[in-house]
């Protein structure tokens, strides 16, 4: 479905309302090759079963919109959608996000990578691969990256972001927290 959406160039890409119940059960997160969807404008998750985005949504140039609404197994988001510009408009179900302002869900701790062979546990890791800084968009080294949590308003909601730093310079050049949302455990790994 990404393919056909990338060649024909469309502006909204829904891909769970051509699946069965069943099949939406199935997707936990969406592939790396959501890069290619650069002139989707609205990419609608509604009711998925997502439990992570990839950090490749960071390549989505052309969204202004997204909805993963009532995708309540959705509690972080990574940091590489702040990458995306033109998003203006956000419909999520905040109350379902790490350390939203009413419930108050923790943040998870981050663990050190055990070893760098191999690749990450995306349970742990968040994502499958790590080739990039989130903030500096720099090859991360062999020693992985440092992880960290943080709250920043993305489009019209304030969102819990899992950024994958490089460095620690990259981790002092994040912006301050969303007022009153602070941020998870800094300690980076």
């Amino acid at each position: 479905m990404i393919e056909e959406a990338a060649a024909d160039g469309r502006e909204v890409f829904r891909p769970l309302v051509e699946l069965s119940p069943d099949e939406r059960r199935e997707i936990v997160t969406l592939p790396a090759s959501i890069a290619k969807l650069t002139e989707v404008k609205h990419l609608v998750l509604y009711g998925s079963n997502l439990v992570r985005i990839p950090p490749e949504i960071g390549a989505m140039a052309g969204l202004e919109e997204f909805t993963p609404y009532t995708s309540h197994r959705l509690h972080w988001f990574p940091y590489e959608l702040t990458r995306c510009g033109g998003l203006r408009r956000s419909t999520v179900s905040t109350r379902s996000l790490y350390g939203n302002f009413k419930l108050r869900p923790p943040f998870p701790e981050l663990r050190p990578r055990p070893d760098a062979a191999g690749e990450p546990d995306p349970g742990v890791w968040g994502a499958t691969v790590i080739r990039t800084c989130s903030v500096c968009d720099r090859p991360i080294g062999e020693t992985g990256p440092s992880q960290v949590w943080i709250s920043l308003r993305v489009a019209t909601d304030v969102l819990p972001l899992l950024v994958n730093a490089c460095s620690p310079a990259c981790i002092q050049a994040l912006p301050p927290a969303a007022e009153g949302y602070g941020s998870g455990p800094l300690n980076p790994c």
